[in-house]
């Protein structure tokens, strides 16, 4: 039976594992904007991050502890804004399912949990970012009930 967990620093070798996949996945789809194969954090960042309540990072684990995937998180809130309205977000800035664990409702299992977690902090909402050459990535997101919010637009010169 899977659970989930926040991250201890034990599971950082299995993080950075995880990272490079995420990062592998985005340079396949953006080679023009994604360096590959590295990852976004090393090791003391990550000890960092783990430390920090701000940045809970949650794993879903199996039975032995094996982190099947992650899902980084960023509390993030606006005060005081000339024009945006006072608000208490909760960032996913990374969720990542081993590539050998798709289909297995690991991702569900995070997210639900990052859900969970939001409530109970009193959060206003939920955010994250999507790269649209990551198209199972988006039909996860919406499948779990998020809708866009923005969408960044460019022009390659």
């Amino acid at each position: 039976m899977n659970t989930v967990r926040r991250a201890k620093k034990e599971d950082i070798p299995r993080l950075l594992e995880l990272l490079v996949q995420v990062d592998m996945v985005h340079h396949t789809g953006r080679p023009d904007i994604f360096k590959g194969p590295v990852t976004k954090y090393n090791g003391k960042e990550l000890e960092e991050i783990i430390a920090n309540d701000e940045t809970p990072i949650f794993v879903c684990v199996d039975e032995k502890d094996r982190v099947l995937g992650h899902a980084f998180c960023i509390h993030k809130e606006v005060k005081n804004h000339n024009v945006l309205a006072d608000i208490k977000t909760l960032y996913i800035d990374d969720i990542c399912v081993d590539e050998k664990e798709r289909g297995k409702h690991v991702g569900k299992a995070l997210y639900e949990s990052v859900l969970k977690y939001a409530g109970e902090k009193g959060f206003y909402n939920i955010t994250l970012n999507v790269w649209t050459c990551n198209p199972s990535a988006m039909k996860f997101y919406e499948a779990m009930g998020l809708k866009p919010q923005k969408v960044g637009m460019e022009l390659i010169l």
